[in-house]
């Protein structure tokens, strides 16, 4: 039965994590490093079916001594917010927004959940990530999970196919904060969205 389900949830995490590799050079990398402010965190970003509930996508974010966002198999991309199998460096407040915006329209809204974490966990993090490589097609949550439950404090993340899965286990988290974004007048479209970013600086 569990098996015939996650056969049948396959063409949707099809649809929702398509994306290609690529590894941008080092230069390009150090010169787009951004270093937030704020404290180290972990934020899960769960991309949740309007009509169904279903979670279509996850991405992960990371601050610590950098921000970054670990979209697996994702299609967002900027030219400032260099790529290396599905990590996305120099990832400032206007990159973050716009990763948000590309996500969030009339079919999709975006769950956003952080949580605090020590310094020692957002660099275990950062290094997990860009040592994964790039993920395939519909393992988006397969791969967030698996990152997840090597980090301290997050040993109850189960491994799953399924976004809504961690983003539950992400709402037991002490001191989670939770922030649910709609743009219900956007277009399901959004390949109109990602091609005016690239015109914006970072």
């Amino acid at each position: 039965m569990r098996r015939a389900l996650i056969i049948a949830a396959l063409p949707l995490f099809l649809a929702a994590c398509g994306a290609e590799s690529v590894y941008a050079p080092e230069e390009q990398v150090q010169a787009a490093v951004y270093r937030d402010a704020g404290p180290a965190s972990l934020t899960l970003f769960t991309m949740i079916n309007n009509r169904s509930g279903s979670g279509a996508h996850t991405g992960l974010m990371i601050n610590g001594s950098q921000r970054v966002i670990f979209d697996p198999a994702g299609s967002w991309w900027h030219r400032t917010a260099p790529e290396r199998n599905d990590v996305h460096f120099g990832m400032t407040p206007t990159m973050v927004e716009f990763y948000i915006d590309y996500h969030a329209r009339e079919t999709y809204r975006v769950e956003r959940q952080t949580v605090q974490v020590s310094p020692e966990v957002a660099e275990m993090a950062l290094q997990l990530v860009q040592a994964y490589g790039a993920v395939p097609k519909a393992m988006c949550a397969n791969s967030t999970s698996a990152i997840l439950r090597q980090l301290p404090g997050f040993e109850n993340v189960p491994q799953t196919w399924f976004p809504n899965k961690i983003r539950d286990a992400f709402a037991e988290l002490p001191g989670v904060q939770t922030v649910v974004i709609r743009q219900d007048e956007d277009s399901d479209d959004n390949s109109g969205i990602l091609t005016a970013q690239q015109q914006a600086a970072r």
